[in-house]
């Protein structure tokens, strides 16, 4: 499959984290493992038929292959999988909207419980920042988070991105929930020491600058 889509030959490595794009083979373990408080597109139905746990799964791999197959150079979204010790302990996901124009990257993540508070999550995002700014090119790096999650806003504040506001949206129960907006430019980024392989043949797939 390689030779026909090289994403799946890419590798982020950084400190003990491994960072590869999500297969197939990976959606039953980490749909097993997706933690109840991850959330998803509040823009999504769920079915009336299945649990919230049920909706959450099928949402989940729904994300991964509607990700695969509308995949072009100038919008893209492409899942890794993180591998710490041996194991999937989570996903960070890379996200480029009209990247050749507006070379603007979004991100989000998630790790399962017992991986939280040991420095994953900052590894990971370290990882595709630079892969980010440094094989793609991008000028500017933004994420998100309901202001209730201080987990995920304090990887944000600690890898340098600074507040960019917070809008409102409505979930899929119809509830008002409030987003607080992050953004980090490359003239902040300092850089970190993340390996890349297997970028070459994938760089015409992101759009990305020489």
């Amino acid at each position: 499959m390689d030779e026909f889509w090289p994403l799946f030959g890419l590798r982020l490595a950084f400190r003990d984290v491994v960072l590869r794009p999500m297969t197939e083979a990976d959606l039953p373990h980490l749909a097993a493992v997706l933690p109840g408080d991850v959330g998803h597109d509040p823009r999504l139905a769920l079915f009336a038929s299945q649990s919230f746990a049920e909706n959450e799964r099928r949402l989940f791999c729904q994300g991964y292959w509607r990700a695969l197959g509308t995949w072009s150079p100038e919008s893209w979204v492409l899942h890794f999988a993180v591998s710490h010790g041996g194991g999937l302990v989570g996903v960070q996901t890379l996200e480029g909207d009209n990247f050749p124009a507006l070379r603007t990257v979004d991100s989000a993540s998630w790790l399962v419980p017992g991986a939280r508070g040991r420095g994953l999550g900052v590894a990971m995002r370290t990882a595709v920042l630079q892969f980010a700014f440094g094989e793609l090119g991008a000028v500017a790096a933004v994420t998100s988070a309901t202001t209730t999650n201080a987990a995920s806003a304090g990887v944000s504040r600690r890898v340098g991105y600074t507040e960019n506001g917070v809008s409102r949206i409505v979930d899929t129960g119809g509830d008002v929930a409030e987003l607080r907006h992050f953004r980090l430019t490359a003239d902040r980024w300092p850089g970190a020491d993340v390996t890349v392989t297997g970028f070459p043949p994938c760089r015409p797939w992101f759009g990305a600058v020489d």
